[in-house]
């Protein structure tokens, strides 16, 4: 029970055995003869006795027979028999097999004068012996056929072929040999044929190709010369398909099938499945539809009655259709009276890509990627995934915390959704524009399809962007000599960094520029001194400073400036010195003598530069590096400025010396550092000196006067190059063009050759020209005025 089942169909017998019941066994068909005992099915068997074994479209084996076929017990065309053997076996070789005879019955009474079938390995023709006399308008054909009955042998039944080749006539017997089974039964003759024998010819009906085999069969006794048309023509083509449709296509009227066309008409189309007539095809979507040449059934991909299977082609996946259908088409002519048309054909698709899909469905406010895979249909399952570089087994991946399960599509598909957090260590995640991170899920697919369960690989790639980072707050105050920054230290080296200018503010920087860096369990804190580098001083007047220190936050990977961190603080100052960038000294001189001198008289080298404000401890000098007669001179990378603070004597007049005086003898020596590699290049940058960072370091000590050389003009021996970077390391070769954007900068290096100790070396005014000659114009400016 529930292992075979049976029908009778269109004068077949149907038979169909359990795949279920037959998993990982091996089994044969015996047919069971009563005369000759069991006789093992073949394929050359089944096609010359009218046989079939096959698969339904759901891998079921399936057994059709004709009741005209070789072992069929026959009743008076009328009640048919067939007993098959089952031998199912768990080896190949089938030993130990156990058999399970099955017997089929069918009865069939209500025969056409001709019934042809087509089955898929061969064709069959059955006509009424008492076929009338052809009429007297068509008795050329036949008359053309007599001289070839006059050698008929004496009460037996021969074969004559009609082909491209020419005539052919053979007994029964030899027609047997090539495969042919000619027999008769109470009523009715009958011819079965193999498809594309020597005997038979292709032609093309209406578009669609006929196999045709064009036979008269005869039998003489005494005075009955009995000729019978034997003809059958079967489509071996006629399927198209299109992305969503099958369509299968038979000729409406067959010429070689019908002699007289004017007197043909069609009685019945019938279309099934399986062996199941489809009463109302349209309740299925199916469609068929007929005309004066052509009887079309048009199937909708996917349709019920077929089967959807997974596969895969060169790496992608697809699927295939298949369906097994039936036609049955009744005629009348006035030669045949009626005929019974019956072709039953099994279709399959050609392979259809179907890419899947990869459907993101993340929540971003639960931080959750979830990721639909599909549509599948249910002979594809989900067997490995690798997330990364990192591969998964399905057990793997759920006790690492992935969750994945399948879901139901519509149209009976399936697919497989797949859930990771964000903070799953295996998340590609990247900063991105001012407080988002990109999260991005590389997922790779290992797909087992069919019952082959050949292997499919899909990748993807799912991201999201969240705002989910706090852009940090920093907090600033002052001491008497020092700013802070107190700046939060979640997300610092991994999201941004810090920035001094352009400089990476690392712990090397922090050490070289004099900054002291603590940090604690939630801040970094930068300890910056009033007179370091980096220091920015908005207003400098006597006693008083007003100083910022900025500190940029730029994205770790862009450089991108996200915010800018700042303190500023007035202080109160007695003594300093600020050289600034562009060459500005600022000084707040401290002169503590005894007694007092009066600080109104007190000047720089040159006289006329006086203190801008003072009081009685104190001076305020502000001038220019290259005025007041400040000198210069190299020592090491540095360029120092120097100048004095002084206090001339004054003397009473007298007769003769010595020279009474009231006040001390007094120097202060102010000095500033540059590094000689930077200064311009840096310094050309500063819009506005008053708010330029200091960029020297100054110097005030108290020494012996020393006399200042006046500088006399005069050609001096130098040697200027081009370096091709800040380093002034590696330079450009001479006489080599160098070509160089208006905003570009340039690195010059000017080498005085004079060895005259008295002899300095200043830029007053830098240009380029098209020439050698100091002249000549166009020209273009790189310092003026120094």
């Amino acid at each position: 029970p529930g292992f075979v089942e049976s029908s009778c169909r269109s004068r077949i017998f149907w038979m169909k055995l359990n795949k279920l019941l037959l998993q990982g066994k091996f089994f044969q068909l015996e047919i069971s003869d009563p005369y000759a005992g069991p006789i093992l099915l073949d394929e050359k068997l089944a096609s010359r006795c009218g046989y079939v074994l096959s698969e339904d479209v759901w891998g079921n084996p399936v057994f059709r027979a004709s009741v005209l076929g070789c072992h069929v017990n026959n009743e008076a065309d009328e009640l048919f028999s067939l007993t098959v053997n089952i031998k199912v076996s768990s080896f190949s070789s089938m030993r130990a097999a156990v058999t399970y005879t099955y017997p089929m019955y069918c009865s069939y009474s209500s025969w056409a004068s001709r019934e042809i079938v087509c089955e898929e390995n061969y064709m069959e023709v059955s006509v009424k012996t008492d076929v009338p006399a052809v009429s007297n308008d068509y008795t050329v054909a036949w008359m053309s056929a007599l001289p070839e009955t006059q050698n008929v042998a004496y009460q037996l039944w021969q074969l004559m072929f009609v082909s491209p080749s020419g005539r052919k006539r053979i007994t029964v017997s030899d027609a047997a040999k090539l495969g042919y089974s000619f027999d008769n039964t109470l009523y009715r003759v009958y011819l079965r044929a193999p498809y594309h024998s020597n005997e038979s010819d292709v032609s093309m009906v209406n578009g669609v190709n006929m196999n045709m085999v064009t036979s008269t069969s005869m039998y003489r006794q005494r005075w009955l010369l009995l000729l019978i048309d034997t003809t059958i023509s079967c489509p071996v083509d006629g399927i198209s398909f299109t992305d969503t449709t099958l369509a299968w296509t038979v000729p409406s009227v067959i010429p070689t099938l019908v002699v007289q066309e004017s007197t043909f008409l069609s009685k019945n189309i019938v279309m099934g499945i399986d062996d199941q007539v489809i009463v109302n095809p349209e309740e299925r979507n199916y469609l068929l539809e007929h005309n004066k040449t052509h009887i079309r059934i048009t199937i909708p991909i996917g349709a019920e009655g077929g089967k959807l299977k997974s596969s895969v082609s060169d790496g992608v996946y697809g699927v295939i259709y298949s369906i097994d259908l039936f036609l049955e088409h009744t005629w009348t002519d006035a030669d045949w009276q009626t005929t019974k048309y019956t072709v039953i054909k099994s279709i399959t698709t050609p392979f259809m890509p179907q890419i899947p899909t990869v459907i993101n469905n993340t929540l971003p406010e639960e931080r959750l990627f979830n990721v639909a895979f599909g549509h599948f249909l249910p002979d594809v399952s989900l067997v490995a995934i690798t997330i990364g570089n990192v591969p998964f087994t399905l057990r793997e991946a759920q006790h690492h915390g992935f969750k994945i399960y399948e879901t139901p599509f519509s149209n009976r598909t399936k697919g497989f959704i797949l859930e990771v957090s964000f903070d799953d260590p295996y998340i590609l995640k990247e900063y991105v524009n001012r407080n988002e991170t990109k999260y991005t899920l590389l997922v790779n697919y290992t797909i087992s399809v069919g019952p082959e369960m050949t292997l499919y690989y899909h990748s993807a790639e799912v991201e999201c962007v969240i705002a989910d980072i706090e852009i940090p707050e920093a907090v600033g105050y002052c001491d008497e000599e020092n700013l802070y920054l107190a700046i939060p230290t979640s997300g610092l080296h991994q999201y941004w960094n810090l920035y001094l200018g352009n400089k990476l503010l690392n712990r090397h920087v922090a050490l070289s520029n004099g900054y002291l860096a603590a940090t604690n369990s939630t801040h970094l804190i930068l300890q910056v001194p009033l007179f370091a580098v980096g220091v920015m001083y908005e207003e400098v007047s006597f006693q008083k400073i007003k100083a910022r220190f900025d500190v940029a936050l730029r994205k770790v990977r862009t450089m991108e400036t996200l915010q800018m961190f700042s303190v500023s603080c007035s202080f109160n100052s007695s003594a300093f010195i600020i050289c600034h960038p562009d060459g500005t000294v600022t000084v707040s001189a401290q002169m503590k003598t005894v007694p007092a001198i009066d600080m109104s008289k007190t000047k720089l080298r040159d006289s006329s530069c006086k203190p801008r404000e003072y009081n009685e401890g104190h001076a305020f000098f502000k001038f220019h590096v290259t005025t007041c007669g400040t000198s210069v001179r190299f020592e090491g990378d540095h360029i120092i400025y120097e100048n004095e603070i002084f206090y001339e004597k004054e003397t009473l007049p007298g007769q003769s010396t010595p020279k009474i005086t009231r006040d001390p003898d007094y120097r202060l020596t102010v000095l500033c550092y540059y590094r000689a590699k930077e200064t311009l290049v840096l310094g050309a940058f500063a819009s506005d000196p008053s708010t330029s960072p200091s960029f020297g370091s100054g110097t005030m000590v108290s020494r012996p006067h020393i006399a200042v050389n006046r500088r006399i003009r005069r050609a001096l021996n130098i040697v200027s190059r081009m370096s091709k970077d800040e380093s002034f390391v590696d330079f450009y070769e001479s006489n080599v063009t160098i070509l160089k954007q208006p905003v570009e900068p340039v690195f010059l290096e000017v080498e005085l050759k004079d060895k005259s100790p008295s002899t300095e070396l200043f830029l007053e005014n830098c240009w380029v020209t098209g020439s050698l000659d100091f002249n000549s114009t166009p020209r273009w400016n790189i310092t003026v005025d120094g």
